[in-house]
């Protein structure tokens, strides 16, 4: 494998366990803020991103490359409302579509056909990753401040299925 890609991909692994502290505040937020539903969807999604972190994790072992975890930067990540807490959520799967984007050029530019199957998994849960959240601000924004639709949203987000 290509030491650029190789690279990249150890570093993905790094990012997604990133994502998944970013989703473990964004569900803190939440809790603090009296929205259980919006919590448990918050950590669900946090369990999603440590999978696809050992998923990338995988593919470098099977390929007999070594993994090596350094600094997971997360930041601040502080929200008032609901509707911070998915825009945030929105923000940051757009930057690691973008970091997938990268990962795919690069494989491409090198032709290496094994990592093909994975990077293209990795795409598509990216599109679907961000349609979710952006439906989830869409609702947000269509109630407002109304309490009683963001108890619904927050009744509906408990019962997601991971």
């Amino acid at each position: 494998m290509d030491e650029k890609l190789q690279t990249l991909l150890n570093n993905q692994v790094i990012n997604e366990h990133g994502a998944a502290m970013v989703y473990t505040q964004l569900a803190y937020e939440m809790d603090n803020l009296s929205f259980p539903g919006m919590r448990d969807w918050f950590m669900a999604q946090a369990s999603e991103e440590r999978v696809h972190a050992q998923k990338l994790a995988d593919h470098l072992l099977a390929r007999g490359y070594r993994v090596e975890l350094n600094d997971i930067p997360v930041g601040s990540i502080k929200a008032a409302t609901p509707l911070d807490a998915f825009e945030a959520s929105l923000a940051h799967e757009q930057k690691v579509s973008e970091q997938i984007r990268e990962i795919a050029r690069v494989a491409l530019d090198i032709q290496d056909l094994d990592s093909r199957q994975l990077i293209d998994w990795f795409l598509a849960e990216q599109i679907e990753e961000e349609d979710t959240v952006s439906e989830i601000i869409d609702q947000i924004k269509l109630v407002g401040n109304d309490g009683a639709g963001l108890l619904r949203i927050d009744s509906r987000l408990a019962n997601r299925n991971s």
